[in-house]
């Protein structure tokens, strides 16, 4: 419940994107939008507080009435309020941003970290939870999943003027045709434009690669993901470059579901996890191969053939398979156990022993 009332909460904020990146004039802090966002908002911090109150009744007391993974959550709730007023008086004083500004308002920043807070509360309530498990099914990591997700795209969102899902298949390969920036098509929040240059697409590549996949490789340390996770946290992290420039770049959209599917795919072949740091860092270099090479070949398909300058188009896909590698190599430096980090089980199940209820006890 708090992952589907957390999604009516990310789901507003990119209805606002979507307001904020294509109408031209927003002269009001009271839209239909807002109406949406905040609602979500209203309605998810409802339920984390019931959630404390039902066990306040019930004789808990202090941090003992708090469900596990529920703390930050809960405090976050007054304080994305503040920030909510804040930005009302920001607004109201100085104006509705339209621009690259939007991503840099105090208020906005304020709002977007502890919005990360609030809908992460299903992450970090399944991260100790003692029935997911080393090796946990779809369905019981599905909430923690669309959590994370939702959390970045709020990153992707303030980080959208370095995002690369934004272009159009035809802008992707006229700028892997240049060797010089021809200057168009900038980012900020205004309509997708079809004409980046190669440096503006080269550098949104890096920072987007880094984006996706660095929550996907903090999900692969914890757990053996299960089938069909990287393919549900793409589709929703797709989601918001969708609605902020009014679905006209598709086709790239959907080059990064079918990543998520392939990333599926090597998460079954090689079994990464903390425990096989080389399996680990071979999925973190090819997911990022292979996400990059189906978005240069998507836009080559879709918008008229392979890009004119080769050294572009060949090494870009394995430019992100070494900043991949990179990300696996600091997120995973020793191969650890899952007892080792803190976890609260390990990946080989055991049954429990006399000594270990001594121990217990």
């Amino acid at each position: 419940m708090t992952a589907l009332l957390g999604t009516w909460f990310g789901v507003g904020l990119m209805i606002d994107a979507w307001a904020h990146s294509n109408l031209a004039q927003l002269e009001t802090f009271f839209t239909p939008w807002h109406a949406v966002f905040y609602s979500g908002f209203a309605v998810v911090s409802g339920w984390i507080i019931w959630q404390v109150w039902r066990n306040v009744r019930a004789g808990r007391q202090g941090p003992a009435a708090v469900p596990t993974g529920y703390l930050a959550g809960l405090v976050a709730i007054p304080a994305f309020a503040v920030f909510g007023l804040a930005d009302l008086t920001w607004h109201t004083v100085l104006g509705i941003e339209t621009t690259i500004n939007i991503f840099f308002s105090p208020s906005h920043l304020g709002l977007v970290v502890t919005m990360m807070l609030i809908i992460t509360t299903p992450l970090r309530s399944a991260w100790n939870a003692p029935d997911v498990g080393a090796r946990p099914s779809l369905g019981r990591l599905l909430p923690a999943l669309i959590g994370l997700a939702f959390a970045t795209t709020l990153v992707s969102l303030f980080l959208s003027y370095g995002g690369a899902m934004k272009y159009r298949p035809e802008g992707i390969v006229r700028a892997l045709s240049m060797l010089q920036n021809a200057g168009g098509g900038a980012g900020g929040a205004g309509p997708v434009a079809i004409g980046p240059g190669a440096e503006q697409v080269a550098v949104a590549m890096v920072v987007t690669n880094v984006v996706v996949l660095s929550p996907v490789l903090l999900l692969v340390r914890r757990w053996l993901l299960p089938f069909g996770s990287v393919t549900v946290m793409y589709t929703v992290i797709a989601l918001m470059p969708a609605a902020q420039t009014g679905f006209r770049n598709v086709p790239i959209l959907l080059s990064f579901v079918l990543a998520g599917f392939v990333s599926d795919l090597l998460i079954r072949r090689l079994r990464p996890s903390g425990e096989r740091r080389g399996a680990y860092w071979a999925f973190a270099g090819l997911s990022a191969f292979a996400t990059w090479s189906l978005y240069i070949g998507v836009a080559s398909a879709i918008g008229g053939g392979l890009p004119a300058v080769p050294e572009l188009w060949t090494g870009a896909p394995v430019v992100a398979g070494l900043i991949g590698l990179a990300l696996g190599a600091l997120f995973l430096p020793n191969a650890v156990s899952v007892v080792g980090v803190g976890f609260s089980a390990s990946r080989t199940e055991r049954p429990a022993t006399d000594n270990d209820a001594s121990r217990r006890h």
